[in-house]
């Protein structure tokens, strides 16, 4: 009997592989709603906002905003990555987490070779506004797929290993925020950051 390969599984997706056994049952026993809990609707436009960033943390605009193009390709004081780089890599790896829940059929790139940047400088003058483009067309797709009655918020996706929309939600912005930290310290360092 032949064996099947199974898929390699991106990185950024990290601590998902559970020992635990994979899928759970998706029916779920009913309970009464109390007042007091948000409908589906609301919780689905808190996910919305999770993925929009902000709130306790600076805001994906915020910090990619006014950066000096001189600036984007530098690494200060021995830092391992440009600012370039680390927008390239929000980007790829808020693309991979997007496609990975809308697509069972997705492929994860090769961690770390295709996840970051080789060149701490951005390729042409277009890019860093270009990559900020794609981000936000990235984001709003997930928005819709969030906001889409027919996205399945909770049960464990057929082609995964117990990952939920909900959680994928939850961790593409914490990667988000977490890369967006690193680059307001880089553009602190640089002297490119307000205030």
């Amino acid at each position: 009997m032949a064996k099947t390969q199974k898929k390699k599984r991106s990185p950024a997706r990290t601590g998902r592989r559970s020992t635990a056994k994979r899928a759970r049952s998706s029916t779920r026993p009913s309970r009464t709603r109390s007042a007091a809990e948000p409908t589906d609707d609301a919780f689905r436009e808190e996910l919305v906002s999770v993925l929009r960033g902000g709130h306790a943390h600076a805001a994906y605009e915020d910090v990619v905003a006014n950066m000096p193009a001189a600036l984007r390709g530098q690494r200060p004081n021995g830092a391992p990555y440009s600012p370039w780089m680390i927008l390239e890599h929000i980007r790829i790896a808020f693309w991979d987490i997007l496609e990975f829940s809308r697509n069972p059929s997705h492929v994860s790139p090769d961690f770390p070779s295709e996840y970051w940047p080789a060149d701490p400088n951005p390729p042409n003058a277009n890019a860093w506004n270009d990559s900020i483009a794609r981000h936000r067309a990235d984001r709003e797709a997930f928005e819709r797929l969030v906001r889409d009655p027919a996205s399945d918020l909770y049960t464990p996706f057929a082609h995964g290993s117990g990952q939920t929309l909900v959680r994928e939600v939850l961790v593409a912005a914490t990667h988000t925020s977490y890369h967006l930290g690193e680059l307001v310290v880089l553009r602190r360092l640089l002297g490119a950051w307000p205030g």
